[in-house]
């Protein structure tokens, strides 16, 4: 008997169909069975009572468990039809999730004093005090009058000459020279950081708005914040730098996987290609 005839072939073929046909069906059973464990549910209680401060009902969980079905449902059926393809918002947010998993690892580990202090000797410009000033100003505008200049030349030597209504604030305490620049403009902080302090007035400075007849009350010089008085900054900045330096490496270690050029890319028929994960 012919062996295309032999009845045992069929049977085999027969079972291979059933055997495909069932494992096809558990798979599509699979896709579409949603689990809500325990987790998920504490994870729904939880969420809820954050927001509103109290737990959920029965009913108001049950309603929390189905829109986590819905939007299961919905994330299922729009990675089957390839939604997420090309998608610039999903991209970075997949990106954003990644970079945030590599964060999270770098900073998983306590920093020591030792650690933070070493950090802050490295880094002290980092908590540097800039040169404060504190001074009482008066204003002369130069639309209210006809020579706003001499007039506050005139207030230098005579207290008694008032100014005109200022927006701001007619005295200030601590401010850096970039802190009064953004108040009164960069040519009124540079002049104002050539000044002494003194008991006269002295001046006039020109700012944006017009001239003023200044009194210098104190300048503090620049200085470094004790490491006690900013600790806490130090460990945020401790971990910022962590995990920087923690994504560098994450993207030098994929990149350094491929074939690349000495430039790290290469263009082929005006295309700039880049490869990682490939075998040198």
């Amino acid at each position: 008997m012919a062996w295309h005839k032999d009845p045992l072939l069929y049977f085999l073929l027969v079972g291979a169909f059933i055997y495909g046909l069932s494992q096809w069906v558990l798979a599509q059973d699979e896709d579409y069975q949603i689990v809500i464990g325990n987790q998920d549910l504490q994870r729904l209680n939880d969420q809820w009572s954050m927001q509103m401060r109290r737990p959920p009902s029965d009913q108001e969980l049950a309603g929390l468990i189905e829109q986590y079905i819905k939007e299961e449902i919905y994330y299922r059926e729009a990675m089957r039809l390839g939604l997420d393809a090309n998608d610039t918002i999903v991209r970075r947010r997949m990106v954003q999730k990644l970079t945030f998993l590599t964060e999270d690892i770098a900073t998983s580990a306590t920093f020591s004093d030792a650690d933070l202090q070493s950090f802050y000797n490295e880094n002290l410009d980092n908590y540097r005090l800039a040169e404060r000033f504190s001074f009482k100003h008066r204003y002369f505008s130069v639309d209210r009058r006809a020579d706003a200049r001499t007039d506050a030349a005139e207030a230098i030597n005579n207290p008694e000459v008032g100014g005109d209504p200022f927006m701001l604030q007619r005295e200030y305490a601590l401010r850096s020279e970039r802190e009064v620049g953004d108040l009164f403009g960069r040519d009124f902080a540079t002049a104002l950081a050539t000044l002494e302090p003194s008991e006269a007035w002295q001046g006039p400075l020109q700012s944006a708005y017009g001239w003023h007849a200044v009194l210098l009350i104190n300048k503090a010089p620049a200085t470094v914040q004790a490491f006690a008085d900013v600790r806490e900054r130090v460990l945020n900045d401790a971990q910022q730098a962590a995990r920087d330096a923690a994504n560098k490496r994450y993207y030098e270690d994929l990149r350094s996987r491929g074939v690349l050029d000495k430039n790290g890319a290469e263009a082929v028929g005006g295309v700039v290609t880049a490869r990682y994960g490939e075998n040198p």
